[in-house]
């Protein structure tokens, strides 16, 4: 789950980390009336969306009057942004931030993942930050510098001293960054974090660091541990599927192509996708509905698929050990008439009662293609797409 700038910096300034100081605003009213509030002579209007790229699209403006801030406000509230991050759709600016401007030193940028390699959690450093970050990464990672940090020991000194050299920073400067770097960790595994990142992390002309932009990322199967942070999921964010896939209970997860798929299980999930995309396809999501679907499981997967414009075709892959086949053919079929489904459908089915299953699908009289295996559906979705069935 992702969370708006706003949001991240409340939370990184309960873990002691210097944010500027400054205030959510809807309409460009509430904008002026936060900037009146805040000390200084210079503000930054900030379009809140779940996505980076912001400043080259528009969405962040310098103002230094109070008629500015107003302006700038208004001229972003309700646009549609599209950055790199956002695909050719881009997203609508609901909210934007208002924030005392400070004087930049330097900028770097910080950051805090899972590096799956190593199976450790992983800082990221550069003392090139901003925008550009992903550039500098592609085309020079040696300016780029990854410190690990062993589970069974935690956070030590060590890491600071090790980020400190990477970034060039001695004496004062280091002890000041050291406290971010221990805290930004303590937030990463306290809040159960997927991404924790300051970019940039700003050393201003006084001397003190301060997380000028901040993005956090969390584990949604760790959210029951976390209602606070639960309570911040903004839905006009989030896609149609993913609102209605966190809705069913189900494990979704858009893709780019158009073959929807409809799986129970994660492990035979992948499988799909991958064999989709080894014949030629392209898969739309990963969509895990459980172990133990039943027919109105069935029924809500493919309204989330077809809710899904881009989608050409569905492959429906079912190993009945809990789940049974005759019930999820049962869906199946309800679903078709329902639904009113337009596209081709190829449903594999195995493992319990999956000979009266068949029969279901055989005497629904509906154009649903039968797999025999795995691959042969993979096979014949693709066929079907390509062909216009």
């Amino acid at each position: 789950m992702n969370i708006h700038e706003y949001q991240a910096k409340v939370l990184m300034r309960k873990f002691n980390i210097n944010v500027l100081d400054g205030k959510v605003a809807k309409t460009a009213q509430e904008a002026e009336a936060v900037a009146r509030e805040l000390d200084g002579e210079l503000w930054v209007v900030k379009a809140q969306i779940h996505a980076g790229g912001r400043a080259k699209a528009g969405g962040v403006k310098v103002a230094r009057s109070f008629e500015e801030v107003f302006k700038h406000a208004e001229d972003v509230l309700g646009k549609t942004l599209v950055t790199h991050q956002t695909g050719p759709e881009g997203k609508k600016v609901h909210s934007v931030l208002v924030e005392t401007g400070c004087d930049i030193g330097h900028e770097y940028y910080l950051g805090l993942y899972l590096d799956r390699k190593t199976s450790r959690i992983t800082f990221v450093a550069s003392q090139e930050g901003g925008g550009e970050i992903e550039k500098i990464a592609c085309e020079t990672p040696e300016k780029v510098i990854r410190v690990g940090v062993e589970a069974a020991v935690g956070f030590t000194p060590f890491i600071s001293r090790k980020l400190c050299a990477g970034l060039g920073l001695k004496g004062e400067q280091a002890k000041k960054a050291s406290v971010i770097f221990e805290n930004l960790y303590k937030l990463y595994t306290e809040c159960d974090c997927t991404l924790a990142e300051i970019n940039p992390m700003v050393l201003t002309k006084s001397g003190d660091f301060v997380a000028l932009d901040a993005k956090l990322c969390f584990d949604d199967n760790a959210l029951p541990r976390h209602p606070e942070i639960a309570a911040l999921r903004d839905e006009t964010e989030e896609k149609n599927e993913e609102n209605l896939a966190l809705h069913y209970g189900f494990a979704y997860a858009s893709l780019p192509g158009d073959i929807g798929c409809m799986v129970n299980g994660a492990g035979l999930a992948m499988a799909t996708v991958d064999i989709i995309k080894f014949h030629g396809g392209e898969p739309a999501n990963f969509l895990d509905i459980g172990g133990g679907a039943t027919k109105e499981t069935a029924e809500r997967a493919f309204s989330l698929i077809l809710s899904d414009n881009k989608v050409k075709g569905i492959l429906v892959n079912i190993f009945g050990g809990i789940t049974k086949c005759d019930v999820v053919a049962d869906g199946i079929v309800t679903a078709a008439k329902n639904l009113g489904v337009t596209v081709p459908l190829v449903v594999r089915l195995e493992g319990t009662n999956v000979a009266s299953g068949k029969r279901i699908l055989e005497d629904s009289k509906l154009p649903i293609i039968v797999a025999e295996d795995l691959n042969d559906g993979a096979l014949k979705v693709v066929k079907a797409i390509k062909e216009g069935v």
